[in-house]
């Protein structure tokens, strides 16, 4: 049985979350396949919003322990699917 992970991350703050939010990446790099990233400037404000989706493969309980990580750093929401294949 293969899981395909997809973790929404919305990051409220970018400036003031992304080493957080990298070095949690980097960590899990071998586990990502595919990494989007979007950003959205808010008007008045410098550092904005985003949104970053990954596509997960590999060990779930690797993908269990990235969800984790992400989940402790302030000010970033975590969303997620699992598709199972038999």
């Amino acid at each position: 049985m293969k899981e395909t992970w997809i973790l929404g991350i919305n990051v409220s703050d970018r400036m003031q979350e992304v080493n957080s939010v990298q070095s949690v990446l980097s960590k899990y790099g071998c586990s990502i396949r595919t990494r989007l990233g979007l950003n959205k400037t808010v008007t008045g404000r410098k550092n904005g919003t985003g949104l970053i989706i990954l596509e997960l493969l590999g060990d779930p309980d690797e993908n269990f322990k990235l969800e984790n990580e992400l989940l402790k750093i302030e000010g970033i929401e975590v969303k997620k699917m699992v598709f199972i294949q038999e």
